[in-house]
Parts: C-alpha cells; sequence; structure tokens
C-alpha cells in the first residue's frame, strides 16, 4: 500500500499544528542521537556494512542469543517483504485488522491467504497453513494477546511471525524474543523506530533460529542498512537503559484522553493496551472528519476505513501532550455540531 498509512501531512497544504496519525513517540529522537550521527558522518563516504553486521553481535547481546540469530533490515517493512518471499506460494494466515503490507506482501509472493479476525485466536484455533502473521500488540487496535506462546506451542507445523513495532508501548505483555530458542517456529520482527522517533531513518531487525535467519539472509539484497540508520543502531543499543520513553506517564494522558473523548455523543471509543486507540464517528465517516480536523483545525488523524475487517467510520488517534490533545479533544466538541 504505497498510499493510506498515517503520517501523511506531506499531502497538505494546510499547516499541521498536531500529528494524531501516527503512532511514533512523539517526544522526538533521544538526546545525544543526532550528534552522535553527525560525528559519523564521513562513514558515508564508504559503503555501509553489507548485513550491518556490527549491529547485529549488538542486538544479539542485548537479547542474549548468537549474532546467527539476528537480520537487520531497513524498517519493518522490508522485513515484512522478506518473509513473504522466503516463504513465497505458501499458504497464509493474516490475523485482521492489521497493517495492510503484510497481505500485500503476501500477494506479491502469490500466497494462498486466510483471514482470521483477532476476536477468533482468544479461542487458540488450530492452523492448517504454513504461515501466519499476527501484530502484538495490534496495529490499529492496540490490542495485546497474552496467550501466544500457548497459540506457538499447539500449532508446531505453522511459522508465526509476530509483529512487535509496538512491543514498547504496553506493559500488558512482554517481548515473545525470550522464547526464541523454545520455538523453531516462532519469528520476531522488532521496530526501532517507534519507540526512538526515527521513521525515517529505517531501521528493524527479525529474530528467529539460525535455520530461518540463514534462510532470509540467502535471499536479502546487500546494502540496505544505511549508514546512518546503522550508527543510530549502535547508539540506541550503546545507551539503551537511559533513553526509554516515558510510558507509564504517556499511558495515564491516554487513559485521560480517552475519558474526555468518550464523554462526546458523537464517538465511540475503543479500549487499547497502547498509547494508541481505534475510534468511531457516529456522524458522516472518518474521511469526512478527517478533512474537517485539517481545514479546520490543523489537526491529522488516521482514516482506518483501509484496515481490513473495519468500517468507513473507523478512525485512528496516538496520544500526543496533554496541550495537544486537549487541541482534538475540543476540535470534536465542534465537529459533533459542525
Amino acid at each position: 500500500m504505497l498510499q493510506g498509512h498515517g503520517d501523511d501531512s506531506y499531502r497538505y497544504a494546510q499547516k499541521i499544528i498536531a500529528d494524531f496519525s501516527t503512532n511514533v513517540w512523539y517526544g522526538g529522537e533521544p538526546l545525544g542521537l543526532k550528534e552522535y550521527i553527525f560525528e559519523q558522518w564521513s562513514a558515508i563516504n564508504r559503503y555501509p556494512e553489507v548485513m550491518a553486521e556490527s549491529l547485529s553481535e549488538m542486538v544479539a547481546f542485548h537479547h542474549h542469543l548468537n549474532p546467527e540469530q539476528i537480520l537487520i533490515n531497513s524498517g519493518t517493512t522490508e522485513s515484512i517483504y522478506l518473509i513473504a518471499q522466503a516463504f513465497a506460494g505458501k499458504r497464509t494466515t493474516i490475523v485482521t485488522p492489521a497493517f495492510a503490507e503484510y497481505e500485500d506482501a503476501c500477494k506479491l509472493y502469490q500466497h494462498d491467504l486466510i483471514f482470521l479476525p483477532w476476536t477468533k485466536i482468544q479461542e487458540l484455533p488450530a492452523l492448517s497453513t504454513d504461515l501466519v502473521f499476527i501484530c502484538n500488540p495490534n496495529n490499529p487496535t492496540g490490542k495485546s494477546f497474552s496467550q501466544l506462546e500457548n497459540w506457538v506451542q499447539q500449532n508446531p507445523e505453522t511459522v508465526f511471525v509476530v509483529d512487535e513495532a509496538f512491543i514498547d508501548f504496553t506493559v500488558q505483555i512482554n517481548s515473545s524474543i525470550s522464547l526464541i530458542n523454545h520455538y523453531p517456529n516462532l519469528l520476531i520482527m522488532h521496530s526501532l523506530t517507534k519507540a526512538y522517533a526515527i521513521p525515517g531513518l529505517r531501521l528493524g531487525y527479525i529474530v528467529a533460529s539460525e535455520v530461518l535467519i540463514s534462510k532470509l539472509k540467502s535471499i536479502k539484497q546487500p546494502w540496505t542498512v544505511n549508514t546512518m540508520a546503522l550508527q543510530a543502531g549502535k547508539f540506541i543499543f550503546e545507551n539503551y537503559h537511559n533513553i526509554q520513553i516515558p510510558l507509564k506517564n504517556l499511558l495515564r494522558e491516554k487513559e485521560r484522553f480517552t475519558e474526555k473523548l468518550s464523554q462526546n455523543p458523537v464517538l465511540k471509543i475503543h479500549e487499547s493496551t497502547t498509547h494508541f486507540f481505534l475510534a468511531e464517528t457516529l456522524k458522516d465517516d472518518a474521511s469526512k472528519l478527517k478533512q474537517f480536523l485539517i481545514e479546520k483545525h490543523g489537526l491529522l488523524i488516521r482514516d482506518a476505513s483501509n484496515f481490513r475487517d473495519l468500517t468507513k467510520q473507523h478512525f485512528r488517534i496516538a496520544a500526543l501532550s496533554p496541550e495537544k490533545n486537549n487541541l482534538l479533544i475540543a476540535a470534536l466538541d465542534e465537529w459533533r455540531n459542525y
């Protein structure tokens, strides 16, 4: 899906005062990262590492794994397409609603697709597919699935591709990376762009068994991770314990924000375990609401109607600072009578 993602403010002439459409941490990149990258600027005169090997070693050390269990990529989207290519033509389940790139990548590589609603996975259904894509916590709903290990254990013939792009934004579940050595059918995609606010650099990694990583490496293109992204990754893991987002404060503000929004009679607010959440407009549809907020208030939301299983009324919001959240609360009160 080349169009239809959040953070599309570049498409509008109107100045955007607050962007609620992206679920990237609103506080910006970690203190010191920019200076660190510029100190490494001369490195762009040389080719980057072919497979970002030095960063793989740092990530492996962080997770108490072997470097052969790590594959650094240019963001989770590269990971998705690489996995889809490695399993081309396979029978694949996608848990919905879901990031559209799972479906797009699988269609590109001729997968036979089955769609499984999130509400059904609580039953830990038996799977008849080679692969399953699940985002945990889920995008766009922000819901978390706590029974993942049981589901993986009960379906040993299915490779579970778990997208943990938003694991840093919840306290309800922990990363499944600690399970890697116990389940050879588990493959985890991790993002370094969301919590550290560097989506423009494109950086993420895959954690899996040495067998699965070797399979992915055999088809991966060289030099996909540029030098500046590689340096950013090194900074993150060198300073990991000092640069984490203030998650408890962020989630506390999300709760205040959603409580205020729930008082608006033309809105339906859905529960989530993350700082972002789904909502529905009970008046008109999300595309009209989006235009209203842009044109009248310079505020941007994510029209979520293009997610499979959602409706034209659905939109996604990520909590920002209290001041900006209050702007949206007031604008949505105005929408009610518009």
